[in-house]
Formats: C-alpha cells, structure tokens, sequence
C-alpha cells in the first residue's frame, strides 16, 4: 500500500499528460449533443446528436490515427424532453464514407498538433472530428494545480482555468477546466453583412451574446502518465438581441467520452494521400454559402434556377405571391453557387424576355462576389443592359461585394471605360464602392488622388477624398493629409470644399485610429488663420473620435478666447446638447462636456440662435439596448437666414452595434444671392417667361466659372457615401438645354397620346433589404449560426384608359382638353409580400437544425376607378367600383420553431412550434437539467454557467391563445373592415420582450360588403356652376325645420291634457329658466355678440311652446332681454377692465385695455352681432333664396335605387355676403346636419357659426374676426364662443392647455391664472412695429400674453406699403421684399456715433471734405458701394451712392438729389428707375433708396440720420465703417488691408478715401500714413524706435491741420540703431509690439503754394 501511495504522489508531483501506448488501440464510447431553444422545459427545441464509438491508435510517439466505428447521426426538434431524437438514417448512410475513414493529429504532451486527412472528407466532417480532438486537448502544468493560460481549442485562442485535485482512495485524478468564450485572444468568428455596422462596446459589455464551457476528466494515473477514463464537456452560449439578463435563447452543447477498452489490434489509415488539413482550430466550409432559413439539394443549378424563375415570373403577374420573397431568397442561394459560365448561359436564355432578365438582374447583386460585379460590366458594355439598369445594379453589387484585389480590378476597368465615363451617375456609383478595402488595395487611390492634384482637377480630387473616406483606412491618412489645410503647401490653392471634404474623409477613420484623427483635428481647430467653416467642420470630426476630458477642457478654454462668434456657438453648442445624451457610448463625452458647459455657459448662453449650432437629441432604453439618435449641424459664416452648409445625421442602436443610418448634407453657397437677384418681371408675363427669366439668371451665374456651386449635396447610408452631386456649370448647362429645348414638347406629347390610347403597366421589384450573419464555432465542431434576412418584393398592377369627347384630331393641342368631356377608366393593384427571419441554430449544407423566428406581412389594396370630367358643365365624377375576389387586404404573421432537417430527406423535415398548444410547462428557473448538473461542478471563471441557479422544477399550464376578431361597418356605403388577432407567447414564463416575441402572432384585415342592401359602386360627384342646383338630392328648408318643430308642440299639448297642473308648472319653470339663461347668457356678452343673440333666441323658443304671445310682447321681451344684456355687460366690463389693468401693471402689457378700438364705438359691435342675427334669423337655410354654388355628392348606388350617402351644398349669398356650406345625410329619417355660416358684416369684422347635431341643434360654435386698431396700430381679434360642446372634446382641449402652459417658458411667453369670460377663447394680435408683434390669448382661466414677438417678414404698413408700390401687382416680389427686409442688416449714424450692422457703437469725429467708405459690396462684382463726406463749412453730410455701375445717386444735405448726374427735384418723388428695381421716395422727414435686388435694401438719410441696410444674403459680403455685417461683434473693427484693429477711431479713419493733390478744393486734403512714435520705448530689453502698423490720418504735404484728434494705434518696433529700412513701405504686415496714441488729423487747410 505504501508504495501505491508512494507511486501516485509522484504521479501526481509529475502531473503527466494523458498516455497512449505505442501500438495499442484506445476504445472509448462518444456522445455530442447540440441542442438550441429556450432554457425552459415543456419547450421546443432543436438539434443534434452523433452517437459513435472512437479507436484511438498512436503510430508513433507524436502522431495518432483517430476512427470512428459505427456512427449514428439523430435529430431533434420535439418538445423538450419530452420528445425522442430521431435517426437521421440517410444522412448517416450518405456521410458513412466519410465518418468511417480514419483521420491523422499531432499530439505530444496532451497538446494536439496539425490534423491531416484524405481529400474526400469534406470540411464539415472534420470539424466534427476536430469537436472530437478537441477533448484531448490538455495543457497540464507540473507545478500549478490552479492556473489560467489562454489555450488554442476548436473555438480560437481563449481564456482557459484549470484546476486539478486527486482522489488518493480511488487512485483518480480529477482535472476541470472552464473557458470564457468572451474573453479570447483569437476567437474564431464570421460576420456576414456587418461591414457598416460599428461595435458598441458601451452599449454590449457582455449583454448580447455570452459563451463558456466547462471540461470535466477523470484519469487514472498509470506508471508513465495518465489514462483517460471519462471526459465530458458542456458548453452554453447565450445569445438575445436585447439583453440576455432579460431572457435569452440558449445553445447548448454536451460531449460524453468514456473509456471503454484498450485493444492490440491497429487501426490502419486508408492508402489515400493524408494532407495536412490545418489546426485543431475550426475551419469554414460550406455553410457559409448556406443560408439557414431553407435547406436545398442543389444537384443541377441552371435547371433550378429556371424553375424558380419561372416560379417568380408565373406567380407574381397579377399579385405578388405570398412566397415571393422566400423564393426570391432561394434564387439568390442557387446563383451563389452557379458557376460564372451557368450564371451567363442562363442569361442568354432570358436577355430577350423582360420579366425574367428583371429578375435576373435584381438578384446577381445580392450574389455579394466578384462574379456579379463581373457580370454587370460585360453585360453593359456589350449593350445588353440599359443605362438605368445598370445603374440600378451597380449600386446595388459595388456595396455588397467583397472589396478583394479583383473587385478592385473590375471597379478600376469600369472607371476607365470611356462608357461609364460618359455617364457621371454610373461613373459615381463605381468610384464610391471602394469601402472597408485592405492598405494595399487603396493605394491606387492615393496615386489617383496625386495625379489629380498636380493637374489642378478639382472634380477628381474631389471623388478620390470620399473614395477614401469611405474606405476609412488608417494608411490613407496621410495622402488626406496633403490636402488639408495648413498641412500641404499643395492644399493652399485648392477652394474651401475641397479643404471640407478633405477633413470629412477622416470620419470614418476616427472609428479605428481615434487618437491620431484628434491631433490633426485639434491642429486644424486651434488654427485662427483658417476660415470658420473649416474649424467648425474640424470640431464635428473631433467629436466623433469620443474626446477625453482633458482635451474638452481644452477646447473650452479656447473657446474663452476665440473671437470668431461663429465658432464659439457651435461648439458650445454642441457641449450642451451632449450633456444631454442617454447612449453609454458618448457618456464619458457627455460627462466632459458638462464640465465645459459649466466653464462657458455665463458667457455663451445667451448667443442668438443665427449663429452656427448643432443639436443633438438621442434616446437609449439601456434594458432593452436599443436606442436612436439625430445630430444636425447648423453651419455658417456670417448670420444670414439661409444657411451655408447644414449636416443631418440619424444614428441607431441595436443589440450592442450603431450604426449611422443616413447622412444628408447641403451646401447653399450662391443660391439665395442668384434667385434674389432677379429682375423684376412685368405683371402681365406669363408662366413661361418667369421661367425663362430664372433661366436666365441661371445663364448669367454660369458665365462665372470661378464662381462656387450654386449649391451641392450629398447622401450617405450606413457610413457610406453613395451619392453627391453638385449644382455647377455643367448641370446647368444640361438644366437650361433640358428645359427650353424641344424634347420636353415632345416628351410631353408622347405622354399625353399614351394615356388617351390607354395603357396597361406591371412592375416588380425584388429586394434583399438585410443579410446579418454571424457563425461561431461550438465545441461539437459544428457552427453555431445568428442570422437576420429580410427580403422584400412589391409589385404594382396599372391599367388605364381613357376617352374623349369629342374626338380629338391628330394634331390637337392640350388647351382643347378644357373643351371636352372627358371619360377616365384605371385599375390600380398595388402589392407588397415582406418576410424577415431570425435564426438561431446549427447550419450546415448538410443539416439544419436551429430556432427559426419567421414573420411575414402580405399586403394588397386593389383599386378600380372611373372617372368623368367634363370642364363645359363644370362637372366631375369620380365612381369607385368594387373589386371581386380579393377580401383579405392585409396580413401578418409572425411565429417561432423549432426546425431540424437534412439535406438527404428533405421530406422528413421537422417543424414543431416552440410553444405547444396545450400541456404543461416544466419551469426550471431559466437553466435546463443539463446545466443545472454541470453548475456545480465548473470553475468560476465562467461568467454564465457559475450562476446558473440549482435546478427547480415548477409545474405551469400553457394558457390558451389571445383571440380577438374586430369589426367595423360603414352602412352607408356597405363596407365592413374586420381586423382578426392570435397570439401566443411565452410571457407567461417570462415578462420580458424576447418572450414576448417568441410564440405565434397573427393578424389579418379583411374588407368585405357589409350586411344589407347591396352596393354597386360609391360615387362622389362635383357640380360647380349655375347646374348646381340640378344635382341637389335632399332640400334642407324652413318648411321642414317647422314641421319639425310643429310635431314637438303637440306632443306637448298631449301631455299637459294627460297631467293636470302641468300647463302652469310648465310656464313658470319655462320662464325662469328663460330669465336665468338670459341673465347667464348676459353676462357673457360682454365679449361675445353670440351670447345675446341666444339669450333672445332662447326666450322666443320658449315663449313660442308656453303661450302664443302677442308680437308686441315679443319686442318688449327682446328690449328687456337686450337691456338687461347691456347693463350686465358694462358691469362685466368694468371688473374685466379692471382685473386687466391689474395684470396689464404686473405683465406690463403695452395694450389699453387689451380691447380693439375700430371706427365704430363699442355699440356697433353689439349692431353688427344682431345684423348677424338678423341676416341669419332672415333665412337659416339659403336652400329657398340662392341656388347652390357647388354641389358634392358622396353616394352610394344601391340594387334597388334608394338614395343613400351624403350631401355637401355651398351657398353665396352676395347680397348679404354670406356663405354657407351645408352637410347633410341623404337618408331619409337622419337628421345629422353640420351648418357652417359665415358673413362679412364690414371689410373689418367677419362673423362665422358653425352648428352640428341633429337639425344642427345640439352644438354650436360662434368665430368672430376683426380688426381694428390698438394704440393706433392695426390689430387683429380672434374670438371664439360657445354654448355646449361634446365631452370627447374636453380630454383634447385640457391636453391642449397644459401643452402651451409647459412650453410657454420656454419660448418666452407669460402666464397668468385669470377667471375670464367663461365659454369664449379670445386671441388679440397687435402691431408692434414692422417687424414685430403683441399677442394676448385669454381662455377661461387663463391669460397669456408675447410682448414684441419678432416676426420673419415685414408687415405691409407704414413705410414698407410704400415701398410696396414699385412692384404693383407682383406678388412674389413683394413677398420676397418683405422677407428680405425683415432680416436686413442695419447700419446707423447719428451725429458722431455710428452703430455697425453687428451692433457695435461706435464714437468719433469725422474728418471734414474727406470721403469715406461707409458700406461697400466686397465681392470682385462690387455690387454697390455708400461713401460719406462731412462739409468742412457746413458741418452737414453728403452721401454718394453707385449701384451696379450703372447708377449714381448723390444725396446733398437733403436739399438736392442728383442720380447719374441729372438733378431730381425732390417734388418728383417717388422715382423708380427705368428698368432696374430700383427706387427712391420720401420716407418721413428724409429720403429712401431701395435696390434689394443689388443688395442695398435700403439708404435712409435724413437731416439728424443717417441708415443703410443691405440684404440678408450680403452678410459676410461687405466692407467699411459699418463693417461685415457677419455677426462677428469681436472681429468688427477689420482695416481695408484685412488687420483687426483694436481702436475704433483708428478702424474708422482706415476707411478714409485718401486725396491726391492739395490743389483741388473738393477733394480731401488728408492721407494715411505710417507714422514713428515721438519717443523711444524700451522694447525687450532695448531701446527701439517704432513705426505705427495701423495707418494714422494726416495732411497732405504743404497742409495744416485745423481739427486734430488723439487715436490708439499699434506700433512695430526696431532698434533704436537701425535706420528706418525701405522695407518698412509694407509696415502694415508687421506685427504689433506696442499700443500708444498718435495724433490724427481731421481737418486741413492748404496754402496755395502747396505741392
């Protein structure tokens, strides 16, 4: 016994590795099992098993021969565990070659080796095999009994731990070792179709898809090593799309080895070659042109692929078939799998046959290889296919192949064909493609890109950026380099877009190399010299690499600093709406921006929203990890409406990944200043000529070619940029040629003919919107696939004739249509059939055997429509027919199973659904029985399987099925919908959304002829004109209404005979209900005219049913009525007045009485409320006085001919001016009526009522609109009251008023809880100014109130109406003069102090008889230019103006007016410029010139003012005192010589027009010019001497100042020894080392002598 003892304490000190006798046969008995479906018993689930026994044989000391004896393959899908595993017989026969031939492995020291096998085992049975190996792979450590290695298995390179103990008893030796899946050094994985989807890992941490395994062996320690007696393996993968911690489907896998025997007998290999097979790493084989939702026996191609085409073609004609798109899946596999030369045969089949080629050519691009990219080249450039399909399958083949050395040669070729080079869409499309491409495979791009920028092509340069952009390669960094700004001397000459798109092509690298992108992005941000776009397109990039804190910290400090307004409100921007952001992937951004905002908000809070911004709103559901996010970039180089570049971006989040879904960008670069600038049109110009003139405008840009885009845009998917396009010269061209050449006539015609002959048209289009896969290996050696398909194919069905009468001639033109009758007959069958797929299985070209979640939606909504019109009578009719045979319109199915089958019996394939209709449920706590025996028994390393709970098995009944059916009927026009619901779902396990998907959900709508009469068809008709009345059905008059009425009064009559007492009880209560609805209705009216009105009508109706009073009694009724009425009102108005006062004080609301003052006393509105009544009351139907002016009829045609349907009848009463529209039921015993009145009482007030009910009674509604003025001010009252409404209406209207009362806040808006007039909503609007408005809103309990409310145009009073006149009738001038006006630029001068159009004041003196530059149009067109001269004698302003070189316009002292040299008496304004839009009037005490069309919206100049405003698209354009109107307020004081000057009187004297020559009186007698500094200063340790950088205003030689003033200027210093050089001519370049004063001349006076 000791020395047993003895033998295994140095077995164990040892540790040896697992022994096989040389020359003896190892017998051990071999079981996998792979199984999928949820954890729960009582479930569906499928799967396999392979049942063997396996002879071990070592040849040599390294080299092993493994065999298998008697293999057996099973299938499972059955419910769980209840349900036995079913031998896959003739799968087992037809792989039995393959399972019986004996394979080779390496293996030394427990550590296997290469694997060799003959050529004919395919590649999935060696995996089984190396699933077989696997077990013997035992690294064991002779020191350690607990330690971790990252070991190479069949599933990659993985985490492993190990731990060993010993049983000394049983002479065992016990060894478990665990594997995390999720933590490995070189997992091996395939992903399909993920190219553009981005990893989250934020967003995942382990919460999608989660794997280990656990490896239990027992060994028996023998003299030289140990044998292996049993070894079991479990692995669990844990896979859901939203969160595995709320449920999740599950795949397991369990292998059992146990050692049966040792034999003598060798196994010997087969005389094959053995070729070295690889690893013991998985290898992918087959399965990865298998896709798992079906499972084909592919034995001839071609012939399948006929056969579904003509499946496709047969089935989808008339309809699309429910299985199209499942079909269309299919033949995507088959053309997968077809060689090239089948693919092209086949093609020459079908070229000729266009329904088939159709489908042809929407499937080769989903074939994803380079055959398909092949395919489509040759097949375009031998004109077999046409340029729109071509285009339509490039686009479709360049972005799903995969970008391999020979996609990149068939792109290449396509590039250099002069045939795609002749079509800019096709040659787009293929320069786009090259994404996710390898650093050797981009490198012609880089030369192209070079080669491009040597040549100076803008346009190539600029596809190659985005070629390399959307590749996002690291190695194409520094080629982008060289076209960025400030990087490449080569980048300098290249304009601004090109600079844009070379720092946008470094997005996509950001993703991979994040830290390099944010060096250069910090470089080109922290740049001043660069222009402000650049920087802010700098800070989108810089955003999207995640910045750390350090660096947001940065860039906040910068921002304290940065003088560019534009830049500064877009990053802070930016920060702000990232402190807001809910995704875990910008949390660590999110979190360093709040510190930003932190630093900068005191100063940029407050910034106006016409600078630059960004925005971004996102929303994340962390639970279920799936989220959404939209980002827009505001971008803008000086505060203008129209924007110059704007970026939209939607980002979404599902299951761990983004991805950036779509991409819009848009450039406005000329666009507003080409379409304002337009000259005015005359009014009578038709259509034609408008058109022609923006066509000319158009014409007039493009004679400009260095001019930018009118405008560009771009479109990305999924990260990708597909297409971009800009408005240049060249498409103007095609535009302008397009347009006013004839084929648009011709085209026009054809299409004209066609539909009067009539036409019948089908189309289909197929579509494989999603193909995700992801293949992991299990450690049965069999591939675990997650799969998501969706495939599509919608169709649409037209036919369409049509008829004229009479007949046209052959050559008739289009106006003559307007004289026909004209007969119209369409059906229309639109169509669309959608599956989608989620799977979770095993998936081999060989078995299937996976969890398959499939929903399908078939939708179809056919149409038969004829119409007639007939333009003589005035008359349209539209019939709706019905279609047979097609009631279900809609359906949708979505169901799980369990699915197990393979490819030798197809027939025998099993689909059970994974919850059963009825039984019982065996709940075991979310883990099944073979994970709850292996928890205990694992290490902890496992992140899944060590939490796994103990099992517990609970007993639950499946609860029956949801089972709702829905119906909904139209009787009037026999239609009845009815929508049928199933579910079932495994909720009841589990409340989470994965349960609540898994089951069957079905629902169905089907539309169908409801029970009664039968209907024809429905028939709506329209009867304008005087044949109107001819048309009307049902004729609502008084004599009806009384009969009505007559009835009610004797059943009342009836009663007071049958109940005595009744008749007097009757009266009093009549009577004081009349009083106190009097009194109440009184003291409403106040407010409302509506409010006496029914007071008045009440008390007639019931004096009318109590007692037949005389009609004098009647008037004295109305008289007391209308006089307690007005008592009750002044009252009512006294405390209203007052309660008003009180909140007018508080809100300073600047209204008198928040009343409207018209020019009628308060009395004519309570006249014009009865003149209501009164024209109402004269006639409550017009049906007897006016004939109908329309007449529309919403019918129903019956079998029998009775009339059924609706009526609508518009009546105008001109007399009265009145309207009304009447809704009617043509049914005989329906009395619901909608009444709509509405009367002009004057040109200031407008009164409408709107009833409805029965006989209009039981609702009403009273809308009031008037004008008038406030404050002498126009305004405008809206006024709504009411008696009764329904109760439905409650719930909207109180959401309604808690919505206003949470935004008002936000938008400015004051509120006050106030009791107004109850039943009446009031909305006063006054103006303010031309620009602005009051609003009031007063509702029952409440008063809110906007005080100058700007508005975006300027309304058309005071002087703007004058200015109005020039364009007399042209209505789109005037509206675009309005705007324009609304958002000018102002720039102002009183005395000495002028405000710049940024609103920065400026004081100074200004210099006498010298002309300076007060606004000028910048730009090389020099649009126009305003200088200003001061008197020197008079000390009055004169103002000289040129527009356009065309136009000169002097304005002296307000006296005289001179243009082109011609004085204008001042008498004859206005004066309006022959032919430009150019006019001048007198505007208050001076006078206005406008030219909005040349940018100068207007020059006011008066005796104390003077104004210039320029038009909003010139901000950004302009020069001079006034400045660049950019809203850059820290920029402002910018000289002629481009320096930023900090001085204000130093920035205004720059602008002086200095003068030449002393001798001329009228000109200046003053110059600017550098001036050294009267002492010498200490400057870095030395005396210097200085010279002034900035310009100083001195006298001509030979003149004396009169008028001197002191100005702050920079000065540019040198040593005090150094004379003063020639260089220093250019002074004005030199830096500034030191501010002092100089003194600056503002007036002279010249000797005669003088120079």
């Amino acid at each position: 016994m000791k020395v047993l003892v003895l033998a295994l304490a140095v077995a164990l000190a040892g540790k040896t590795s697992p022994e096989f006798a040389v020359g003896k046969t190892y017998v051990y008995k071999y079981e996998a099992v792979l199984m999928g479906g949820l954890p729960e018993e009582g479930l569906a689930r499928a799967g396999l098993k392979i049942l063997s026994e396996v002879m071990i044989h070592p040849v040599t000391a390294d080299t092993f021969v493994l065999k298998l004896e008697k293999p057996e393959l099973f299938e499972y899908s059955g419910i769980w565990p209840k349900d036995a595993f079913i031998p896959a017989t003739k799968l087992t026969s037809a792989l039995a070659a393959q399972l019986l031939t004996p394979i080779k492995f390496e293996y030394a020291n427990g550590v296997v080796g290469k694997v060799f096998a003959p050529a004919g085992i395919s590649t999935t049975v060696l995996n089984i095999y190396r699933g077989l190996i696997n077990m013997f792979q035992l690294n064991i450590k002779k020191t350690q009994n607990v330690y971790e290695l990252q070991e190479p298995g069949t599933q990659g390179v993985c985490k492993t731990h190990y731990v060993i103990s010993e049983d000394t008893k049983a002479e065992r030796i016990h060894l478990s070792k665990t594997k995390d899946l999720n933590h490995c050094q070189e997992r091996i994985i395939k992903d399909i179709g993920l190219a553009y989807v981005e990893r989250c890992p934020e967003c995942e941490r382990g919460k999608i898809l989660k794997g280990a395994a656990a490896f239990n062996y027992v060994m028996k320690p023998m003299p030289t090593g140990a044998l292996i007696l049993e070894a079991t393996t479990t692995e669990l993968i844990q896979f859901s799309p939203l969160n595995i911690m709320n449920g999740a489907a599950q795949m397991e896998a369990k292998q059992v080895l146990k050692f049966v025997e040792i034999l003598k007998t060798p196994v010997e290999p087969i005389g094959a070659d053995y070729l070295d097979r690889g690893s013991l790493q998985y290898e992918f084989g087959s399965e990865l042109l298998q896709n798992p939702i079906q499972l084909l026996r592919i034995s001839n191609a071609e012939a399948q692929i006929v056969e579904i085409l003509n499946h496709l073609v047969t089935n989808n004609e008339a309809k699309v078939h429910e299985d199209a798109p499942l079909k269309f899946i299919e033949l995507i596999q088959l053309l997968r799998v077809a060689r090239f030369e089948t693919i092209e045969a086949l093609w020459n089949q079908v070229k000729a046959k266009p329904d088939h080629r159709h489908w042809i050519l929407n499937a080769v691009p989903a074939i994803g290889t380079h055959e398909a990219l092949r395919f489509i080249k040759e097949k375009f450039l031998a004109g077999e296919v046409t340029i729109a399909e071509a285009a339509q399958a490039l686009l479709a083949a360049v972005h799903m192949v995969t970008a391999d050395m020979e996609a990149i040669k068939l792109a290449e070729g396509l590039v250099l064909n002069h045939k795609i080079q002749e079509n800019p869409v096709l040659l787009e499309i293929v320069w786009l493609a090259n994404h996710a491409c390898p650093a050797k495979l981009v490198r012609p791009i880089h030369e192209l890109a070079f080669e491009a920028l040597n040549k100076g092509n803008v346009e190539e340069i600029t596809i190659a950026l985005k070629v390399l952009g959307n590749a996002g390669h690291p190695a194409s960094l520094k080629p982008i380099m060289k076209f960025l700004p400030g990087f490449g001397s080569a980048a300098a000459n290249l304009p601004h877009r090109v600079h844009n798109d070379a720092i946008l092509a470094m997005r996509n690298i950001a993703k991979k190399e994040p830290k390099m992108i944010q060096e250069i992005a910090v470089q080109l941000f922290m740049d001043k010299a660069l222009p402000a776009e650049h920087r802010m397109v700098a800070a989108i990039v810089l955003f999207e690499t995640k910045v750390p804190m350090a660096l947001v910290t940065t860039l906040a400090n910068a921002l304290l600093k940065e003088s560019n307004m534009q830049i500064a409100s877009f990053v802070y921007s930016y920060m702000k709406a990232l402190t807001r952001t809910t995704a875990p992937d910008l949390a660590s951004v999110a979190a360093a921006c709040n510190v930003a905002v932190k630093i900068l908000s005191p100063k940029f809070d407050r910034l106006s929203y016409r600078f630059s911004r960004a925005l971004y709103i996102d929303a994340y559901h962390s639970p279920s990890l799936i989220g959404a996010a939209a980002t827009a970039f505001y971008i803008n180089d000086a505060a203008t409406v129209l924007p110059k570049a704007m970026l939209a971006k939607v980002r979404t989040y599902l299951a761990g990944a983004y991805a950036d879904v779509l991409e819009v960008g848009v450039r406005t670069e000329g666009i507003q200043e080409a379409l304002l600038k337009m000259e005015e049109a005359p009014a009578n110009t038709d259509r034609l000529a408008k058109m022609r003139q923006v066509i000319r405008v158009l014409s007039e840009w493009r004679a400009h070619p260095n001019r930018p885009p009118l405008a560009s845009v771009n479109v990305k998917l999924f990260g990708q940029e597909i297409a971009f396009a800009n408005v240049d010269k060249a498409i103007v061209d095609q535009l302008i040629e397009m347009v006013s050449g004839p084929s648009v006539h011709r085209f026009g015609r054809r299409a004209l003919e066609t539909m009067l002959s009539g036409f019948a048209l089908h189309y289909a289009k197929p579509m494989l919107l999603a193909e995700v896969r992801r293949i992991i290996p299990t450690a049965v050696g069999l591939p675990m696939e997650l799969s998501f398909y969706t495939a599509a194919v919608a169709a649409a069905s037209v036919e369409f004739h049509a008829s004229v009468n009479p007949p046209l001639p052959a050559d008739f033109h289009a106006t003559q249509l307007l004289k026909s009758d004209i007969n119209m007959r369409a059906a229309i069958a639109p169509c669309v059939s959608m599956h989608t797929y989620a799977v979770m299985g095993v998936n081999t070209a060989l078995a299937q055997a996976s969890l398959l979640s499939r929903a399908r939606v078939h939708t179809i909504v056919p149409a038969k429509i004829e119409a007639r019109i007939d333009m003589i009578k005035g008359n349209f009719k539209l019939q709706l027919l019905p279609v047979k045979g097609i009631d279900k319109i809609a359906s949708a199915l979505i169901e799980t199973v369990a699915v197990a089958r393979n490819v030798e019996d197809l027939a025998a394939a099993r689909i059970t659904p994974v919850i059963p209709a009825h039984g019982v449920l065996h709940l075991s706590h979310h883990t099944s029985s073979h994970e709850a025996s292996v928890s205990t028994e694992i290490s902890a390393s496992s992140e899944i399987l060590s939490a796994l709970p103990r099992h517990v098995v609970n007993k639950m009944s499946i609860p029956k099925a949801y089972e709702k059916k829905m119906c909904a009927a139209i009787a009037t026009f026999g239609i009845k919908a009815c929508t049928e619901i199933e579910s079932q779902n495994a909720a009841f396990i589990r409340d989470c959304p994965l349960y609540a998907i898994i089951g069957r959900h079905a629902v169905m709508v089907e539309v169908a002829p409801a029970e009664g009469p039968v209907i024809e068809k429905i028939e709506i008709e329209i009867q304008v004109g005087d044949k109107a009345a001819e048309k009307i059905v049902r004729v609502i008059n008084m004599s009806e209404e009384e009969e009505v009425v007559e009835d009610k009064n004797v059943l009342m009559r009836l009663r007071k005979i049958l109940i005595p007492g009744l008749k007097n009880a009757t009266a009093v209560s009549s009577s004081s209900s009349s009083s106190s609805r009097a009194s109440k209705s009184s003291s409403v009216s106040s407010a409302s005219s509506s409010s006496s009105r029914s007071s008045s009508h009440s008390s007639q109706r019931h004096s009318k049913v109590v007692d037949a009073a005389a009609p004098i009694s009647k008037r004295s009724k109305r008289v007391s009525s209308s006089s307690s009425s007005s008592h009750s009102s002044r009252l009512s108005k006294i405390s209203s007045s007052s309660r008003s006062s009180r909140s007018s004080r508080s809100s300073r609301v600047a209204m008198s009485k928040n009343s409207l003052t018209s020019s009628s006393p308060r009395t004519t509105s309570i006249s014009s409320a009865y003149s209501f009544e009164a024209i109402y009351k004269k006639a409550k139907y017009l049906t007897n006085t006016v004939a109908p002016a329309v007449t529309v009829l919403i019918r129903a045609v019956r079998a029998d001919h009775k009339v059924q349907g609706y009526q609508i009848a518009a009546y105008l009463d001109r007399a009265n001016a009145r309207l009304q529209v009447i809704f009617a039921n043509l049914a005989e015993n329906d009395h619901f009526r909608i009444c709509a009145d509405g009367v002009m009482l004057s040109t200031h007030k407008v009164m409408g009522k709107i009833a409805w009910g029965l006989e209009c009674k039981q609702y009403e509604t009273e809308i009031t609109a008037e004008t008038g003025m406030v404050d002498q001010l126009p305004a405008l009252r809206l006024k709504l009251t009411w008696d009764k409404l329904p109760r439905s209406m409650k719930p909207y209207a109180r959401d309604i008023s808690d919505y206003i009362s949470r935004i008002a806040h936000e938008f400015g808006v004051k509120m006050a809880k106030n009791k107004n007039i109850p039943k009446q909503i009031k909305l006063t609007v006054a103006v303010a100014s031309e620009h602005s408005v009051n609003v009031v809103l007063k509702t029952p309990t409440r008063t809110a109130y906007k005080l100058a409310l700007g508005l975006p145009v300027s309304l058309p009073i005071g002087n703007t109406e004058a200015e109005l006149q020039i364009y007399q009738d042209n209505w789109v001038d005037k509206i675009m003069h309005l705007i324009s006006k609304a958002n000018a630029a102002e720039c102002s001068l009183v005395k000495d102090t002028i405000i710049t159009f940024n609103k920065r004041k400026i004081r100074t003196q200004l210099p006498h008889s010298c002309y300076q530059v007060l606004a000028q149009d910048c730009t090389p067109e020099l649009k126009f230019i305003v200088i200003l001269k001061r008197d020197q004698m008079q000390e009055k302003n004169q103002i000289n103006l040129k527009i356009a070189n065309m136009y000169d316009v002097v304005f002296l002292y307000l006296n005289l007016l001179m243009v082109n040299g011609v004085e204008v008496p001042l008498s004859n304004l206005p004066y309006h410029h022959p032919t430009a839009k150019i006019q001048i009037l007198q505007k208050e005490e001076g006078i206005a010139l406008h030219a909005s069309g040349h940018g100068l919206q207007e020059v006011f100049f008066s005796p104390t003012e003077l104004k210039v405003k320029v038009a909003d698209w010139m901000r950004g354009q302009t020069c001079g005192i006034c400045g660049n109107a950019d809203g850059e307020i820290r920029q402002e004081f910018v000289t002629p010589n481009q320096r930023v000057t900090k001085n204000a009187a130093s920035f205004a004297y720059s602008w002086v027009l200095s003068g030449k020559s002393c001798r001329d009186a009228t000109e200046c007698h003053m110059k600017l010019e550098s001036v050294k500094l009267e002492k010498q200063i200490m400057v870095h340790g030395q005396e210097s001497k200085c010279y002034s950088v900035e310009p100083v205003l001195r006298c001509l030689p030979g003149c004396m100042p009169v008028r001197t003033t002191t100005v702050s200027v920079g000065y540019h210093c040198l040593p005090a020894s150094m004379n003063r050089p020639e260089k220093l001519s250019i002074i004005s370049q030199k830096s500034i080392d030191v501010h002092e004063t100089a003194e600056a001349h503002l007036a002279c006076r010249c000797t005669p002598q003088c120079a």
